[in-house]
């Protein structure tokens, strides 16, 4: 039988999305699940890996909420179910809705949101959920405005670029974009520059869009967006004037690693 480490449990969570600070900000109750196991130096099999996270998601510990979810919906070492996933991030969100935006667990909480809001987009038949796509914009609003996700900005400044969403604003989509590129998020970097490069509904500005597009290509290496990213830095730097270029450049390497990386 497939056996984790119990030493691997810990920050299970945050691998899953990459959300390292949440693992960290989560001692206690990563220490709580540990201990139904002892001295954690032995190996566990996956039904008592699983047991024990049910166990933790019983008393409300949130990582073990997300932890499930994500299992359940990616299928990692439990059959995929979508319901059962979907179930277990609304828990997590309703139950912890009220968590401070800076707090320790707000990470997961926030992506709670982002989850079940996209859940509620196609809907969850086997959980009596009907699609409902004004509750969907509403959940990734929250996780967007109030806890200030990421992915929840970037998602929302998609969303101001579909006239059939919340309508085609350019202008609010930037904002929203601006929001996320600040805080390193590359795809949001990427889809900035190219608005701003190319003038698309706001005003022009190629040193900056240049900028925002470097940024992005220099910070997506290895992610599921490196290859789109790049084309949209490659078709940039081919129409940009060479002054263009070498100020976007040098604007990029003074932030350093301030916008990510």
């Amino acid at each position: 039988m497939r056996t984790f480490s119990i030493r691997l449990l810990a920050c299970l969570t945050a691998v899953s999305l990459a959300l390292a600070p949440v693992c960290s900000a989560n001692a206690q109750d990563n220490t709580n699940i540990l201990s139904l196991f002892g001295s954690g130096e032995e190996e566990v099999s996956n039904q008592d890996l699983l047991a024990a996270l049910e166990e933790a998601a019983d008393a409300g510990q949130p990582i073990a909420l997300w932890r499930l979810g994500v299992m359940y919906e990616k299928g990692e070492g439990v059959q995929k179910d979508r319901t059962k996933a979907f179930l277990y991030f609304r828990e997590l969100a309703n139950e912890n809705a009220d968590t401070p935006p800076k707090s320790v667990g707000a990470d997961i909480v926030a992506q709670s949101f982002l989850k079940i809001g996209e859940y509620y987009r196609e809907g969850v038949p086997d959980a009596g959920v009907q699609a409902d796509n004004s509750l969907s914009r509403k959940l990734l609003l929250h996780a967007a405005s109030y806890f200030g996700d990421p992915d929840a900005q970037f998602k929302v400044g998609q969303l101001y670029l579909d006239e059939n969403e919340f309508g085609y604003s350019p202008l609010q989509s930037a904002r929203w974009l601006s929001l996320a590129s600040r805080k390193g998020h590359a795809a949001a970097q990427a889809t900035l520059g190219d608005l701003m490069f190319n003038g698309e509904g706001i005003d022009a500005d190629p040193v900056e869009g240049l900028m925002w597009l470097t940024l992005a290509e220099r910070h997506a290496g290895g992610t599921d967006d490196e290859h789109w990213i790049a084309e949209l830095h490659e078709r940039a730097l081919s129409v940009a004037s060479p002054d263009q270029r070498q100020q976007a450049i040098k604007a990029a390497d003074s932030l350093g690693g301030r916008f990510g990386g």
